[in-house]
């Protein structure tokens, strides 16, 4: 490379907390934030107005996460700290049906929409309830988030709890609850010393590197028979680069935790290289959403877009390989993907930044967030960026 890393990392240390703290935390806490029923508002157009007051229960966590660890790691601001207890507060208030199991959206005013037969409206009220109890020092919401945490696992692990996705014949596991596991168990070990914690963390590693890493493609894949078989459908051929690299940093961050773990961190950076190969676009740059793993046509429709969140992932796990190992090819991809995301996601009309993008760049639509896209996988970027060119900076 032909930068100075020391003044490279310390420029892009600086653009990140001041990005997170002058652009994307203030739009969400003007046009976001219900300050009259509580919780979270993500359906807004490209200028920040209200397009529709559903409310994703996703996004409650996640916006409750994203204050309460802005609160923690950036700044101790007391609207960040208010923001996060009112979204809880809604959260139980108004996202838990009779048997535990959580909503997926509600209206504003808290009335249940739908519930789906997935548990990631868990798995974010738990982190936030944690990560609040380390901002507040209300040992309330440690005591929920393992409550919630421990929900979780029994609507997993109780046949017939949750709705089947498919007919009993279909024998599939797939890849999204083992690895983010392992992210909210981390964050939860942080307020408690359940023994749980720990016991899933090894068992979600355990089944990324037996079922889920597959040699003969390179690839880390999405869906796999219940032993870890390689079923030959276009469904199960489905590589999801920006998701594995997500799973890569999780890794890396749980390496860390253990001394830098060698066998660990060598399966979170393979995972990385071989996501980086399948995701980066040699043509037009960034991570692309969807490749199947002979290199068939993928059939999902948005397959050759580049969506937001995986380019933030990259962003994270280039820094964290770099950290891990000092090698400059990672520090190299980091200057891609920055270059990349930079020139082509944030808005320089307005704040916040663009989140479907067509396969050249060009923006496909420009809300600046819906039911899936809002004030998470940024800002978390940035947080996570910003401690970690600091960490390397102690290094150099």
């Amino acid at each position: 490379m032909n930068i100075n890393p020391k003044t490279y990392l310390q420029q892009w240390a600086d653009r990140y907390k001041h990005d997170l703290t002058e652009n994307i935390m203030p739009f969400w806490m003007e046009h976001g934030l219900d300050r009259v029923n509580g919780g979270v508002y993500t359906c807004v157009n490209r200028d920040g107005s209200l397009m529709d007051t559903t409310k994703s229960v996703w996004f409650q966590g996640r916006f409750a996460y994203v204050c309460a660890y802005a609160y923690n790691h950036i700044e101790r601001k007391s609207e960040w700290l208010e923001a996060a207890k009112s979204t809880l507060e809604f959260i139980e208030k108004h996202c838990f049906d009779t048997d535990r199991h959580m909503f997926f959206s509600v209206t504003a005013d808290g009335t249940p929409l739908r519930k789906r037969r997935y548990v990631f409206s868990e798995t974010f009220a738990a982190i936030a309830m944690a990560e609040y109890s380390i901002a507040s020092g209300d040992q309330h919401y440690a005591q929920r988030a393992i409550e919630v945490f421990a929900d979780t696992l029994r609507f997993l692990n109780t046949p017939g709890f949750l709705q089947p996705k498919f007919e009993p014949s279909v024998q599939l596991q797939g890849h999204s609850i083992v690895m983010i596991l392992i992210n909210v168990c981390s964050i939860l070990r942080q307020v408690s010393n359940d023994e749980r914690l720990e016991k899933q963390i090894n068992e979600s590693i355990d089944k990324l590197q037996r079922y889920f890493m597959h040699p003969e493609f390179k690839a880390l894949l999405e869906c796999v028979g219940p032993n870890g078989e390689f079923i030959n459908t276009n469904m199960t051929r489905t590589i999801n680069p920006g998701h594995c690299i997500e799973t890569s940093w999780f890794l890396m961050e749980e390496a860390r935790h253990r001394q830098w773990d060698k066998p660990l961190l060598d399966t979170a950076l393979t995972i990385f290289d071989w996501s980086w190969d399948w995701g980066w676009d040699q043509e037009f740059g960034g991570i692309i959403n969807f490749r199947d793993c002979k290199n068939l046509p993928s059939q999902d429709y948005a397959q050759d877009m580049k969506f937001w969140w995986p380019q933030c992932e990259t962003i994270i796990a280039s820094l964290y390989a770099y950290l891990a190992t000092g090698d400059d090819k990672y520090l190299q991809r980091h200057q891609q993907i920055s270059e990349w995301t930079y020139a082509h996601l944030p808005d320089k009309d307005y704040p916040e930044w663009y989140g479907y993008l067509h396969r050249d760049g060009t923006v496909a639509q420009p809300a600046k967030g819906n039911l899936y896209k809002g004030p998470f996988h940024v800002p978390r970027m940035m947080m996570k960026s910003f401690a970690l060119c600091n960490d390397i900076l102690e290094q150099l």
